[in-house]
């Protein structure tokens, strides 16, 4: 898998607390209202609030999806918020992509890594930019 300089596929799950809520759907709203010629328009997806159990995330979260070209831009928007939150590339190394090729932001979430993909696919590939959980 190849992707031109930039175009490398990430996601960032953002994760919060009963008492965080109401901070997580600022963001997301902030997120999904960018306007053009804001770089956080040029996100792919910006996730629904998910307040149960999600793939191998245990903790309630949402996710956005964007290009390699953007991290510092959403690391730095993200960060501000004050939740914890994965940033991970995606690649066909699901495990990988979720533990030592991720960065967090914040305290560390605990995950379910039982559930992830075995090596050489990752089902997040198939619905970048598309849909979440």
């Amino acid at each position: 898998m190849t992707y031109a300089a930039g175009d490398a596929p990430y996601h960032a799950h953002i994760y919060y607390s009963p008492d965080e809520r109401a901070v997580a759907l600022s963001l997301r709203d902030k997120l999904r209202g960018a306007q053009p010629g804001d770089p956080l328009s040029a996100l792919r997806f910006v996730g629904e609030l998910r307040d149960h159990k999600a793939g191998p995330h245990i903790v309630s979260q949402f996710e956005i999806h964007f290009d390699e070209r953007l991290l510092p831009v959403v690391e730095a928007e993200l960060t501000r918020s004050g939740l914890r939150i994965l940033i991970h590339p995606l690649t066909l190394d699901d495990l990988g992509d979720h533990t030592y090729l991720g960065r967090w932001i914040g305290e560390p979430v605990e995950l379910d890594l039982t559930v992830l993909d075995p090596p050489g696919i990752n089902q997040g590939i198939a619905r970048f930019g598309k849909t979440d959980f």
